[in-house]
Order: structure tokens, then C-alpha cells, then sequence
């Protein structure tokens, strides 16, 4: 089967470079941007692409909701296979695409968007089948791993450890969806897609990892804790939940084992009991990895990992519940119901009485809306 690439960047080389040694795959045109077609196979035009009848299958991975949602269209109208790692596309776009690759009778896959060379997604449309999942999510984005990391091994502070994820690639020139949390919250989106049937939309909440300090890691830690942003997913009574917030660790969890730019990623079935799934998250080779694996599973007959009748719904985070470290400053420590608290000049450490998800992020909303610098993790025990 040949496959054309949409991208020809980090990942698109290497999706490239491995169709060379793939069995039962070869290599078809390469999407350019106009001036970067210096070899005969990048080409610069979809059309050349979605026209060519001996193209079987295409491979994005260029990023971005739009041209890609356009050209996916497109390739799947004109009934070629399409698998991409842009989880900013499927998370936007993916019903969508499933419904015309369904009508087309080809196939729609995207294991490669969550989890680099983890096999998430792949492993849940799997289980699904077979079995109940009760919840999932886990470490799903890389450049936020080194830098916690880093952070708390090598004492390093924030503005440090994120020049050092640039230079090394597994940070963007803009950060933004990393740090913030959008990046995994859009994996675990798609997990409960996968899972469940139901893209997650309204009612989403994501904390990164802005606001925490070198002083703030020296103070967890010295209570013993270790600090990991994690996403969680699962079934609520009405849909699903669906987040993403620093969580603290007791010391030797597993999720502490997890250094650099590793992901951990974990699904619980009703049978088969707790899976854990750990790897490469980002880069070049283990997403082009999973780019290969998805495109030699249509060789096998795969065709969907959405399951039928896929639809959009509302979040419920409101019966997720957790006590919080919270760092605020001392002036608003009675705005939260604290458990315990610790004064430190004129800021305040404490952890909070349980409190829903949804509750806890929409109170440090609040008090930075008053202009309060403000960090909180979820406490695990």
C-alpha cells in the first residue's frame, strides 16, 4: 500500500524514513509547503495527492485543526485510508471524519495522537470491546514530565527547565498547550471517545504546571511528595469526567518512576483489573512509530477506533474529589476550607478539606481573578 505524508517536519521525516523498511508499505508523495518541494517526491498540492489512484493510504502530521481538517476530508472522501498524530485535529474534528470514512468504507485511525509510541488509544479500542472501563489517564504529555522532573531531581527552576525542553525539541517555541494542560486534556478527550462513545466538550478542565515555583517543590518535597500533571477520565453518572491537574505523590507511587520525557498511561477494566502502559511520548521515532503501527493495522483490516455512533457531551467533574495542597497568598487562606495550614511570611501552604474538581478549579479562577498568585495539586495518598 502506498502512503502519501502530509508534513515533512520532525515527525513527517521520520514517518518517512520508516515507510522505507516497513513490510507491505512504500512510499508516496510528501505535502510541502510551496518553496520546500526540492525533490521530486514533496509535492505542494492536496489535489496531487487525493487524485492519484495508486495512493492507498495518507499519514498527517502537520498539526493544527485547519488545512488539516480540509485535506483529511478530502483523502477519506476520495476513499484512501487516513491516520494521523494530530490530536489538536481529532479532538476539534473527529466525528466528522469518522462518519465520512464509515460512508467511504476506509479507514480512520489515531493512535499516534496520545501517547507518542504508547499504545493508549490502541490498547482501550481493544478492551472496549470485551470489557467495561472504569477509568483511565495517567502521565499523557512529555515536555510537562521533564520539566516536573527536572524540576525536583536537579533542583532546577521553571524558566530554566523550559529553555532546557526547547533546546532539546520536546517543547515548543510556544508552550502554551503543553503548560497549561490543554495538550493532555485533549488525550484523554480522545481517550473517552474511545472508550466510551462520547467526546467530551462543554464543562473541560485543565490546570498546568505555570504556577509552580522552585519553592513550591522544596516544600513538597520535603514532606515527602512528588509532583506529576495527570489527567483523569472515566464514567460519571450522566457521561463522563474528564480533567487535568498536578496531582502530589506519596513517594514511590508508580507514577514517580517516571522520569524525563516518559508517559504512563493506564486504563482499569471491570475484568481485567488496572493496565499500565509506559513509553516515549513525544519525538521523532516513537511517534513515527506509532504513525507505522496504525497504518500496518490497515493492512491487518483495521478500520475505526471510534466506536459506532460516536457523539459529542458534557463533562461532569463535580463527583471527582480530592484533598489539595494549595500555595496562596496568607490575606485569602479562610476563602478555602483547609485541613491544615502553614504560614510562611505572607504566604500560606495548607491542604484542603476534600473538595470536588470542579469546585477546586473554579476557586483558583476566582482568586486570580483578583489578581492572587495562586498553585494547587491534587493530594494522593
Amino acid at each position: 500500500m502506498k502512503v502519501a505524508v502530509l508534513g515533512f517536519g520532525t515527525v513527517g521525516f521520520g514517518v518517512y524514513e520508516m515507510l522505507g523498511k516497513a513490510k507491505g508499505l512504500e512510499r508516496g508523495p510528501v505535502l510541502v509547503r510551496p518553496g520546500k518541494n526540492d525533490m521530486p517526491f514533496k509535492v505542494t498540492s492536496i489535489e496531487k495527492i487525493v487524485s492519484d489512484p495508486s495512493v492507498g493510504a495518507v499519514a498527517e502530521v502537520m498539526g493544527g485543526v485547519e488545512p488539516a481538517y480540509s485535506y483529511a476530508a478530502a483523502a477519506l472522501s476520495a476513499g484512501k485510508h487516513f491516520v494521523t498524530s494530530n490530536k489538536a485535529l481529532v479532538a476539534a474534528r473527529g466525528p466528522e471524519l469518522d462518519t465520512i470514512a464509515r460512508e467511504k468504507g476506509v479507514a480512520f485511525l489515531f493512535s499516534a495522537a496520545c501517547g507518542g509510541g504508547v499504545p493508549f488509544l490502541h490498547n482501550l479500542a481493544l478492551a472496549r470491546e470485551s470489557d467495561e472501563i472504569r477509568s483511565m489517564g495517567g502521565i499523557l504529555n512529555g515536555t510537562t514530565n521533564y520539566m516536573l522532573d527536572a524540576m525536583q531531581r536537579l533542583h532546577l527552576d521553571y524558566g530554566d527547565v523550559l529553555a532546557d525542553a526547547q533546546r532539546l525539541g520536546y517543547a515548543e517555541a510556544d508552550p502554551t498547550a503543553d503548560v497549561s494542560g490543554l495538550d493532555a486534556l485533549r488525550k484523554i478527550m480522545l481517550a473517552c471517545a474511545v472508550a466510551y462513545g462520547t467526546l467530551p466538550t462543554d464543562g473541560l478542565l485543565h490546570e498546568g504546571i505555570e504556577s509552580v515555583t522552585a519553592a513550591d517543590v522544596a516544600h513538597f518535597q520535603s514532606r515527602g511528595y512528588t509532583c506529576r500533571l495527570v489527567a483523569g477520565g472515566g464514567r460519571a453518572e450522566d457521561g463522563v469526567y474528564a480533567y487535568v491537574e498536578p496531582v502530589l505523590l506519596r513517594d514511590g507511587a508508580p507514577e514517580c518512576s517516571v522520569l524525563q520525557n516518559y508517559n504512563m498511561a493506564r486504563y482499569e477494566g471491570a475484568n481485567a483489573g488496572p493496565i499500565v502502559l509506559m513509553g516515549q511520548g513525544a519525538g521523532r521515532w516513537p511517534t513515527a512509530s506509532a504513525v507505522l503501527r496504525d497504518l500496518s493495522g490497515i493492512l491487518r483490516g483495521e478500520r475505526e477506533m471510534f466506536p459506532e455512533g460516536l457523539r459529542r457531551g458534557e463533562v461532569d467533574n463535580s463527583l471527582c474529589r480530592h484533598s489539595y495542597y494549595v500555595r496562596l497568598p496568607a490575606e485569602l487562606a479562610g476563602e478555602l476550607p483547609a485541613a491544615s495550614a502553614e504560614l510562611d511570611g505572607d504566604t500560606v501552604r495548607m491542604i484542603t478539606e476534600p473538595l470536588p474538581v470542579s469546585q477546586m478549579h473554579f476557586e483558583a479562577k476566582r482568586l486570580r481573578a483578583r489578581g492572587a498568585s495562586v498553585f494547587f495539586a491534587a493530594v494522593r495518598e
